[in-house]
């Protein structure tokens, strides 16, 4: 199955839906107008059941097939946007100071919205379909809380399948993989108290820029000498923060970063070495080391079995030659990840071509991938629950 013509038919339509949610961004799980519209839009299509609040924010709908009984597979779509100051110059540009969809979840929801559309209009399928908005997946973790309201019991999802825009790659391309695809994040915030004092006398003092540049050193031997090469880790310091004068020695230092790895293991591990790191440079500087160690989302895993089911899909709508079975794995985060530890599934790339890269204040999604996203959603429901 190519293009479907109805989804290219839609393609105008579903581009105004993506508009209108672009030129109005809303972050985290404050996200009430963009729900507000999905539900009424899904209200609009006839879907048979639209719950709201799911996970604070989020918003599933369910579409019975006409095919008889059967099982319930959940799509996923996230709705939120982010904190950077827009530059696209576009006519439906963010209309909020320092908003703006600069991750393309604005066509994702589009997308879904579409593909629900198609769904509620032809039914040929069996059992149900699942769409799903969630809200705050930018750090905030909305998948993790529409797992926590009991999402997946509630409407009876057996399998679930997310899918994300990626600049870079062609238009109507699709990337996947089996097992870790996205990896595992953690945030850490080090606050460092020393003794401040004269900076002609540091013999007087306890220098905490000193003991935060052995810090940053240190903790880059996590990923050299203590994970194993074949694994994968990143241990990056993105601040540094300590004094306000050229000859004071300050009291206090505060150093932040992120951490990011592929394996549940590793991302433990690596909380134990900075813990002994941490404290090893205390005793070593006779210092005050605090270490704030946030486990942020869990590696995103896909199921080999509806990994391959997914491959299957994408090839019949952009042929064999334009999906990717083996991509290497991204060390961003993604919050799908809670979704894929409650039930099986897959998450898949969907090429956005040449455009600014994700969370760029240029990025604009591409309109022109939207018959690609919807005819993957169409056909992946549609092959999951044939007629019984």
């Amino acid at each position: 199955m190519p293009i479907l013509n109805r989804a290219a038919e839609m393609q105008d339509e579903i581009a105004g839906w993506r508009r209108h949610i672009h030129s109005e961004p809303e972050l985290g799980y404050d996200v009430h107008k963009t729900a507000s519209f999905v539900a009424d839009k899904l209200k609009e299509f006839g879907v048979d059941e639209i719950v709201t609040g799911i996970g604070r924010t989020g918003v599933v709908g369910v579409i019975k097939g006409r095919l008889g009984a059967g099982e319930t597979i959940g799509l996923r779509a996230d709705m939120d946007a982010l904190p950077i100051q827009e530059t696209t110059g576009k006519p439906y540009a963010s209309t909020v100071a320092n908003k703006m969809h600069a991750c393309g979840h604005d066509g994702h929801t589009a997308m879904l919205l579409g593909a629900a559309k198609y769904l509620a209009e032809t039914r040929n399928f069996s059992g149900n379909v699942a769409v799903i908005f969630q809200p705050a997946e930018e750090g905030g973790g909305g998948g993790k809380a529409m797992v926590g309201d009991g999402m997946m019991e509630r409407f009876g999802i057996s399998r679930v399948f997310g899918m994300h825009n990626m600049p870079g790659v062609p238009i109507g391309a699709f990337g996947i993989r089996p097992g870790p695809i996205m990896a595992a994040t953690a945030e850490f915030t080090i606050k460092i108290t020393g003794k401040g004092g004269h900076a002609a006398m540091p013999h007087t003092t306890i220098d905490p820029i000193v003991l935060g540049s052995q810090l940053v050193s240190a903790v880059q031997s996590i990923a050299s000498r203590t994970t194993d090469p074949i694994k994968s880790v990143v241990v990056s310091v993105t601040k540094f923060h300590a004094g306000d004068a050229y000859n004071i020695i300050p009291e206090t230092a505060e150093l932040a970063g992120t951490i990011r790895t592929l394996d549940k293991a590793v991302a433990a591990r690596t909380e134990e070495r900075m813990r002994a790191i941490c404290e090893g440079m205390a005793t070593t500087f006779g210092a005050k080391v605090e270490l704030d160690y946030d486990a942020n989302y869990p590696v995103t895993v896909n199921n080999p079995d509806e990994t391959v089911f997914a491959i299957d899909v994408a090839r019949e709508v952009a042929g064999e030659q334009k999906v990717e079975a083996e991509i290497a794995p991204l060390m961003g985060g993604e919050d799908f990840s809670y979704m894929l530890e409650a039930r099986p599934g897959a998450f898949i790339f969907l090429g956005n071509g040449d455009s600014a890269n994700l969370h760029h204040p240029a990025y604009d999604f591409n309109d022109e991938i939207i018959p690609h996203g919807v005819s993957y959603w169409v056909k992946l429901a549609e092959s999951a629950l044939p007629a019984r």
